[in-house]
């Protein structure tokens, strides 16, 4: 404890080291409450679900705070239910006992871009004949426009955009551009603003039948992080991908540096042909295409991100520290209560884990910092390669997605560099903390 308090004490001397600790905190609490407030059966199912769950986000929609820098705002998604409450719903019967039911939904629109798309979700109950629902549209300049009159069935979607008669109707326009134009024919692109009003007729050929809908208007922006072509809020990923990150590079680097310590103590202080067979594995070892090697073992056993932090591991063991590591050892060893040890009978195993790795384990530590950002990387990498873990929203398989989806070529910045942000900003808190800890564990660094 003594020790941490001087190491702690000296740490406050560098701002860098300040600076990196107060974004690895920030990065451990967003981590923690990643975990707390989704828990990771649940992320993987919103991740895994696709337009099933997320189907009142946009696609391609930019984070809304992207407002507050633009002098033109972008639309936000409008949604009126009838169920909910929020569109009104109204129901009269006739003669025969048949409902006639209305839903009206209105909504303001004071935007200069016109939504990409909109839609109307139906949920009907009947027994053998379907409901008849006729829809109209009123803009605020007084125009009503027909919008489509169709049998509903129980679970139907209707999409503006994919109806190519109420394009015929608009002039040929877009459905979402007709719809708030002033004059359509003229092919004005700016939308009229003010109150819009949309109308839903149903005629009903039972006396149980009941139908409810849902309007979405699409926007242009969504969340906090916008979404990707899935419609998924790209929240989920950038929040649940902090702990993946965090734990593959403390494990990796961690299960390395402490495996190349032992192996390394064991080489020196066997000798012999131990010794010579722990150098010429790694020797070969160290001409071996680290990358490639891990691309197969995703490519042809198995994309889990254990088997890929195993093999990382594996690979990494044998590499140029225990080269650094087996230099400082041989002049541990020949310290004077080294030999007072073996004078009194201690243990070969007993030697190396009380007083040959101990001995070392100070200089290691700003190494064992150092070394993790670089694992960050890598898993983050693979994913970029199409190698990451399927099932884990991660940082790398934001930008994976984006970069098939060529989010670049069409103008959505946002969903590269949210996630690259995050890695950057790991690697430097990481390495500035790393620097520090080497100056002071470092003597020979202290006075620079």
């Amino acid at each position: 404890m003594k020790t941490l308090q001087n190491t702690f004490k000296e740490l406050t001397r560098y701002p860098s080291a300040i600076f990196g600790l107060a974004i690895i905190a920030f990065l451990i609490i967003l981590s923690i409450y990643a975990m707390v407030s989704i828990p990771y059966s649940e992320a993987i199912r919103l991740w895994r679900g696709g337009e099933g769950i997320w189907y009142k986000n946009p696609k391609y929609a930019a984070p809304e705070w992207i407002n507050f820098i633009r002098p033109n705002k972008l639309p936000t998604t409008i949604y009126l239910s009838s169920q909910a409450g929020s569109a009104e719903k109204t129901i009269t019967q006739d003669k025969q006992g048949n409902n006639a039911i209305t839903i009206t939904a209105k909504f303001d629109y004071p935007y200069n871009t016109v939504p990409p798309d909109m839609a109307i979700y139906f949920a009907s109950k009947y027994t053998n004949k379907q409901p008849y629902a006729s829809i109209t549209w009123l803009t605020p300049d007084g125009r009503e426009i027909r919008v489509a009159d169709f049998a509903v069935a129980q679970s139907e979607v209707y999409w503006f955009s994919q109806d190519t008669k109420l394009q015929r109707r608009l002039a040929g326009l877009e459905p979402q551009q007709g719809l708030f134009m002033l004059d359509p024919s003229a092919g004005l692109s700016t939308p009229v603003k003010g109150t819009y009003q949309l109308n839903i007729k149903v005629i009903t050929f039972e006396p149980d039948t009941d139908l409810d809908a849902e309007f979405i208007l699409y926007g242009r922006v969504s969340g906090i992080a916008g979404t990707d072509h899935l419609r998924r809020d790209l929240k989920i990923a950038l929040l649940w991908g902090t702990p993946i990150a965090l734990a593959f590079g403390l494990l990796a680097a961690l299960g390395t540096t402490v495996t190349t310590l032992v192996i390394a103590a064991c080489s020196v202080w066997f000798g012999g042909w131990v010794d010579s067979l722990i150098q010429r594995i790694t020797q070969v070892n160290m001409v071996l295409p680290f990358l490639p090697i891990l691309i197969m073992v995703g490519t042809f056993y198995s994309h889990s991100i254990w088997v890929i932090l195993g093999a990382t591991i594996i690979l990494s063991i044998f590499g140029a520290g225990i080269l650094t590591n087996r230099a400082i050892f041989l002049q541990v060893k020949e310290s004077a209560y080294i030999e007072a040890a073996r004078a009194y009978g201690a243990s070969s195993w007993r030697i190396i884990f009380q007083y040959l790795v101990p001995r070392i384990i100070p200089t290691l530590i700003p190494q064992l910092v150092v070394l993790i950002p670089g694992f960050v990387f890598l898993e983050a990498s693979l994913a970029v390669l199409g190698l990451g873990d399927p099932t884990l929203p991660t940082w790398g398989k934001i930008i994976n997605d984006a970069q098939r989806n060529g989010a670049l070529y069409a103008g959505l910045y946002y969903w590269v560099l949210e996630p690259a942000a995050l890695l950057m900003i790991s690697g430097l808190a990481f390495a500035m903390l790393g620097f520090s800890l080497d100056r002071i564990f470092n003597p020979k660094l202290r006075g620079l």
